[in-house]
């Protein structure tokens, strides 16, 4: 059952009516004997929020005024909202004063708006002013403090019914003790996808401060505050009725609140080291508006799908451009764990995760098999996914940065960060040792110095997309390094690229044949890769979804590559990309989605093996990052909700979506929820091949 909005309660119960249709549309506040024309959008935000004065909050709607004049003002200065004491019947001893203004305002429009509303309540010789824009708001008193302070007279909500505000807004619960007595008060709530997305990008324009600090850094310092503040919701010795930390005391300084934003921090960085390094490097006043942006949404109960839509539409748009690299579309993503099909038992890998896009995706899909087989909202559910999560993904990365990132990605959708480690996947496994039994090289971490299940021959599924182009070289590696790679034996002189051949070593004994031609002294990383890869993966059932470059398919440099690849893997399946799968991200190599099965030991692949062989033209996007799926209305109800279905050559999309006016100019649909269409497109097509490859052969 859908709950209602405080203005629809308000126009059931005869406080508001609406009249007309379309942009004649207009509401009628019945007891402020006012009407404005309902079909602006900021007169719905307006409306909603008077509404929430009523049920909430307990203030009569008579004793509430739109549109006030302001006095020793401007002609044209008008308080939006005025709130009058409760036996002030001619209503002339103004209370509370607010301006609002729409959700999506910047920090300095809403500090112009905070001005405003000071300036009017002090004309209008009212006790609070307040400033609202949607989730981020700003209330003052002025009870105990002169017309020009700003810092030490925040209250944290609004009063209840002329009371005293509260000392804190959100109490775990919804409700808080107040000499012995409970009272009610704010839970976290939990909120639409475009509330959150604008909660997120508003923190990261403020954090940004107009380029004073870099994408990257701004990022870092945003994933630590949603650290800290998913971690403030998940506190288990929070009791019932405790406010939670991750917010505003009233008359608290921007220094007294960072103060206390940075031991919270510390705490939970000595709990779990492994996710950030370093402190919250954030000056006060930012940090205090960061606060006032998120700390009015509750990670915690925001449906997943909801988060997951938010923080990948804006992770999207960071990793676009100098970071293209680390980001691979989702869409290529999705497509791969369907041919993959990861289970609940499989041990999963990602040895180049980036921002963890491979890992989330075999989680959703995993989370998805738990709604089939178990009760939503059970501890068997729970113990489905969550095990899943906490003991069989795994991810490599070997930017520091990144791997942070990706492991908040993964706290964000409700954990699987545990096994995410920080390193160079293609490092050596442990300190080697030498002939005499003696350890070699620096002592320091190895791969298995940082995680024991990061073994060889230990993973049912790889997910990845390695990084492209790179070349690792002898003189800038330890001693070994490039020794650990069979594959080094099987390229020749041009294998990669314009480099050229300093290893003068000749043809080596552990060659085959023809296949095998230089040792090389410079190895691009993604050939590097293929065999980390196979050593990872477990032997006769192992299977891995690489994305490649073509040339590695191709070029007749790189035949003995291909000999060593069909030596050591059955494949399965090649999907080719258009050139511009990864232009929008900077990245515009051609590359075909590669799948493959690590061969037992000397079992031999039969000639005539079938392989599924396919070109994907539209694959939902373009070299833009325009999306390209034909759409298809499946059911539509006006300003409410739809369902689309969105195909491309990969697979069906069935998305739903419900009407937003979060941004009050530009009301439109906002997303909630998507899912793939069993056995659509090549998907499909793989499925159908599985059973029987006769048909494509004809």
């Amino acid at each position: 059952m859908t709950t209602k909005t405080y203005l629809e309660r308000a126009i059931e119960d005869g406080h508001a009516k609406l009249s007309g249709e379309g942009k004649t549309q207009r509401i009628h506040y019945i007891a402020a004997e006012h009407s404005e024309r309902y079909s602006d959008p900021e007169e719905k935000v307006r409306a909603e929020f008077w509404a929430e004065l009523i049920y909430k909050y307990e203030y009569k709607p008579e004793r509430m005024r739109f549109e006030v004049k302001v006095p020793r003002r401007t002609p044209h200065d008008l308080a939006d909202i005025v709130i009058y004491p409760e036996k002030d019947e001619e209503l002339k001893s103004p209370w509370f004063v607010f301006e609002c203004k729409r959700a999506d305002v910047s920090d300095a429009e809403f500090s112009q708006a905070i001005e405003q509303a000071c300036g009017n309540r002090a004309s209008l010789g009212a006790t609070y002013a307040g400033t609202i824009a949607g989730l981020t708001r700003r209330l003052l008193r002025f009870d105990k403090f002169p017309p020009g302070e700003r810092e030490k007279n925040g209250s944290a909500d609004i009063p209840v019914r002329y009371g005293n505000p509260p000392p804190w807004r959100f109490y775990k619960g919804g409700f808080r003790i107040e000499k012995g007595v409970r009272v009610s008060a704010s839970e976290l709530p939990a909120i639409p996808r475009e509330e959150l997305r604008s909660a997120i990008r508003k923190c990261h324009q403020t954090l940004w401060e107009g380029g004073r600090r870099s994408p990257i850094a701004a990022f870092g310092e945003f994933c630590k505050l949603i650290f800290v503040k998913h971690r403030d919701e998940k506190n288990p010795d929070r009791n019932e009725g405790e406010p939670y930390a991750f917010q505003s005391h009233e008359d608290e300084t921007p220094e007294a609140l960072a103060a206390r934003i940075h031991k919270l921090y510390d705490t939970e960085k000595s709990a779990d080291p492994t996710v950030f390094e370093g402190k919250i490097n954030i000056d006060p006043p930012i940090l205090a508006q960061c606060v006032a942006h998120l700390q009015g949404i509750s990670l915690d109960r925001t449906e997943l799908d909801t988060k997951g839509v938010a923080f990948e539409e804006f992770m999207g748009g960071f990793f676009k451009g100098d970071f293209g690299q680390y980001f691979t579309p989702r869409e290529l993503i999705a497509f791969a764990v369907e041919v993959l099909n990861p289970e609940r038992k499989d041990m999963v890998l990602d040895p180049a995760c980036g921002s963890g896009g491979f890992l989330l995706y075999a989680l959703d899909h995993v989370r998805r098999e738990a709604d089939r087989k178990k009760k939503p909202g059970t501890i068997d559910h729970f113990r489905f996914w969550h095990d899943f999560a906490e003991k069989n993904l795994f991810g490599l990365e070997i930017n520091e940065e990144l791997a942070r990132v990706a492991k908040m990605n993964m706290i964000i959708h409700d954990d699987g960060h545990t096994n995410i480690v920080g390193h160079d996947a293609l490092d050596f496994f442990e300190r080697p040792v030498g002939a005499d039994g003696k350890p070699l090289g620096p002592n320091r971490e190895y791969i298995l110095d940082k995680n024991k299940g990061l073994k060889p021959g230990t993973f049912d599924l790889i997910l990845t997309n390695p990084p492209f182009g790179s070349v690792v070289k002898r003189t800038e590696k330890a001693e070994g390094y490039l020794e650990q790679f069979e594959l080094r034996n099987f390229l020749s002189k041009s294998a990669t690229g314009s480099e050229p051949d300093e290893s003068g070593m000749g043809e080596q004994n552990a060659k085959r044949g023809a296949k095998a031609v230089k040792d090389r002294a410079s190895i691009k990383t993604e050939i590097l890769f293929l065999e980390r890869v196979h050593s990872f993966l477990k032997p006769g059932t192992g299977r891995v979804a690489i994305v490649l470059p073509d040339g590695i398919l191709t070029n007749s440099s790189l035949q003995g590559v291909r000999d060593w690849l069909l030596d050591h893997f059955q494949l399965l399946a090649v999907v080719s990309l258009p050139q511009f799968a990864f232009a929008h991200y900077d990245a515009g190599v051609k590359a075909s989605i590669v799948f493959m099965r690590r061969l037992a030991e000397d079992e031999v692949v039969p000639d005539d093996a079938p392989i599924f062989m396919a070109l994907a033209e539209n694959i939902g996007y373009d070299a833009t990052g325009r999306k390209t799926f034909a759409v298809t209305v499946e059911n539509e109800t006006p300003e409410k909700e739809k369902v689309e279905i969105q195909r491309s050559d990969l697979f069906d999309y069935r998305v739903y979506y419900e009407w937003s006016t979060a941004n009050p100019k530009k009301p439109d649909w906002s997303e909630r929820h998507r899912e793939i269409v069993p056995d659509t497109g090549l998907v499909a097509q793989w499925r159908a091949f599985q059973k029987d490859p006769t048909p494509f052969f004809v």
